[in-house]
């Protein structure tokens, strides 16, 4: 068992934040990521800055075959994080007059969506007040088992697949009358992009975020790319044999089919940066950078977010991140993110005086490694990071 790995840096004076910060303990950072690797999780990494205190750590183990750690600045698959990307485009757009966001998307993407479903809006999309279908047609897990996704990983959908397999599903609720989180949504904004651009995705995110910002780590991988770069850690799922054992299978490679809801590839130090940037205004102008802090006033509607109980069933989500409360009244910013064998998070408070990323590697499917999340989110900020994505 590998020990966690952590180097800490003295906190400077704590700017202001909606409550006062806990202080940075090492030993309850180190405590929160420790005891890797486990039955539940094979490694871990987190990534702690701001002007109230730095710190980072790695626990277990990034390489079952060969003993190697995790790496600290370790490429990992991001998940649902890609929608902050997706969410800043679409907010650009808005401030270039190109789209509104208080229009039907189905002006800018007709045809695109099932003919008997209500006008939806574009901010709807990027709030998930949309009410749209869930896909039922295109099982990302199959039968939700680590089987079936470890010897289907490389399978592929495209997006308008994903979009096509909510015709005849009925809606969630009335547009705009609540909020439910909703990967459906992802794939309408990133058709959204490239149709009012006429660019690709991919040489969206490269234009507009990756490239400006010197984010040499973060893109968006091409569909029929599986590889992960290094130094990363691997990714497995315990599967269960014909004769009842159990064995790790390594899930690693694997089809970038999420794309634009929960496709992409970064790293640690990218994300803070992207994440510095985009608080500080340096991504949107002022009236958009407004949306990205405005959660709607509408009830939260069986979603897999929002599940702390400061959240209290209402919405907590805003036009590309979401926010969390903590019961010390420490305010969080952020999105989570997770694909088979990684599940990542970046949160921050608004005023950047503390900014994590972490990134744990669980071996199933069922969500367990949320009790080590609500660790590492306890240590850092006293607060609960709410369900991963």
């Amino acid at each position: 068992m590998a020990a966690p790995d952590s180097a800490a840096i003295p906190a400077s004076a704590p700017t202001t934040t909606t409550a006062p910060l806990p202080a940075l303990d090492p030993v309850t950072l180190k405590a929160a990521i420790g005891g890797l690797p486990n039955a539940d999780l094979t490694g871990a990494l987190l990534r702690i800055t701001g002007s109230s205190g730095h710190w980072s750590g790695t626990s277990g183990l990034g390489n079952l075959e060969t003993g190697q750690g995790v790496p600290r600045n370790a490429y990992i698959r991001i998940g649902s994080i890609s929608k902050v990307f997706t969410a800043t485009i679409v907010l650009q757009l808005a401030a270039e007059h190109r789209i509104g966001l208080g229009e039907p998307v189905q002006r800018y993407l007709p045809g695109v969506l099932p003919a008997d479903l209500p006008p939806i809006t574009v901010g709807q999309l990027l709030n998930h007040t949309s009410g749209l279908p869930r896909s039922a047609a295109v099982p990302e897990f199959g039968d939700g088992s680590p089987e079936w996704f470890a010897a289907n990983r490389m399978k592929s959908f495209t997006p308008q697949q994903v979009i096509g397999s909510m015709a005849g599903q009925p809606m969630q609720y009335a547009p705009g009358t609540a909020q439910q989180y909703n990967g459906m949504n992802y794939f309408v904004a990133g058709l959204l992009v490239e149709k009012i651009t006429g660019h690709t995705f991919a040489d969206e995110v490269r234009s507009r975020i990756t490239r400006p910002l010197g984010l040499h780590d973060t893109y968006v991988p091409g569909a029929d790319d599986p590889h992960l770069p290094s130094p990363h850690s691997h990714g497995y799922l315990t599967v269960k044999s014909s004769d009842g054992t159990t064995h790790p299978v390594d899930v690693t490679e694997q089809s970038p089919w999420p794309w634009a809801e929960g496709g992409m590839i970064s790293t640690p130090a990218d994300l803070d940066r992207f994440m510095t940037a985009l608080f500080r205004g340096r991504l949107l102008p002022p009236a958009q950078q407004t949306k990205l802090f405005t959660v709607p006033d509408v009830p939260s509607f069986h979603s897999s977010q929002c599940r702390t109980e400061a959240d209290a069933g209402r919405a907590c989500m805003t036009m590309g991140l979401m926010r969390v409360k903590a019961s010390n009244g420490v305010v969080v910013w952020g999105k989570t993110g997770s694909r088979p064998g990684y599940t990542s998070g970046v949160f921050a408070t608004r005023d950047l005086s503390r900014k994590i990323v972490y990134s744990v590697n669980p071996t199933n499917l069922n969500g367990t490694e949320m009790r080590y999340i609500q660790q590492i989110a306890a240590a850092s900020f006293g607060t609960l990071v709410p369900a991963r994505s």
